[in-house]
C-alpha cells in the first residue's frame, strides 16, 4: 500500500484520539520498524490491517466502522493534497464512474507502484451509482468511507450499501444513492 495511506492513517489517529492512542496502537500492533512510514514509500497492506486490528482492540470500535472513518477522513486529505485529481469532475457520480479511466491513471502517475482496487460502473441513473470493487485487499469499508468523504466535498448526502457477491468471481458491488 502506498505510504501516504499509513502516514495519514497515523494523522487521523491522533487527531481523532490522541498522540498516546497512535503511540499505544503501534505498540498493541508490533510492527517491526515502530510505524516509521514515508509518504513516498511502499508498505505491506497487512501492516494496516494489524494497525486497524490494534486501534479496534484498544478503541473496542469496530474494524468496519474505522476503516469507513479512515476512507472519509482521507478523501479530504487526498482533496487538499491532490485538487487536479478532482478537476472537471462536475458531480460525485461523474467521479464514482470514472475511477479507473481518469482517477486511477494520474494516481498511477503520481504513484507508479500503486496497486489500486478496480471499480467498474455497473448501473447508473440520475439519483443512483452501483459499482463494482475488485480488491484482492477487500478494504470495501475504506472504499464506503472514501465516497462518504466525497460526497460531502459535493455538498450531497449519500446513502452508501455493500453487497459481497460470491462464487467463482467474489466481489463487492457499491451501491451509492443520493439522499436528498
Amino acid at each position: 500500500m502506498l505510504g501516504v495511506v499509513f502516514t495519514e492513517f497515523m494523522e487521523m489517529v491522533e487527531a481523532r484520539f490522541s498522540p498516546d492512542a497512535v503511540d499505544a496502537m503501534l505498540d498493541r500492533a508490533a510492527i517491526g520498524h515502530d510505524g516509521a512510514y514515508t509518504a513516498v514509500g511502499h508498505y505491506p497492506h497487512e501492516e494496516m490491517v494489524r494497525l486497524v486490528g490494534a486501534l479496534s482492540e484498544q478503541t473496542r470500535l469496530p474494524v468496519p466502522q474505522l476503516l469507513e472513518a479512515f476512507g472519509e477522513y482521507l478523501f479530504g486529505r487526498l482533496a487538499v493534497l491532490h485538487p487536479n485529481l478532482l478537476a472537471e469532475r462536475p458531480s460525485l457520480f461523474d467521479l464514482l464512474g470514472r475511477l479507473d479511466d481518469t482517477i486511477h491513471p494520474e494516481v498511477l502517475r503520481l504513484y507508479p507502484d500503486a496497486q489500486l482496487p478496480r471499480f467498474s460502473v455497473v448501473s447508473r441513473d440520475a439519483g443512483s451509482l452501483a459499482l463494482r470493487y475488485d480488491s484482492p485487499r477487500r478494504m470495501e469499508e475504506l472504499a464506503k468511507g472514501l465516497i462518504h468523504g466525497a460526497a460531502k466535498l459535493y455538498g450531497l448526502e449519500v446513502g452508501v450499501r455493500l453487497e459481497a457477491v460470491a462464487g467463482d468471481d467474489p466481489h463487492v458491488i457499491i451501491h451509492v444513492e443520493s439522499t436528498r
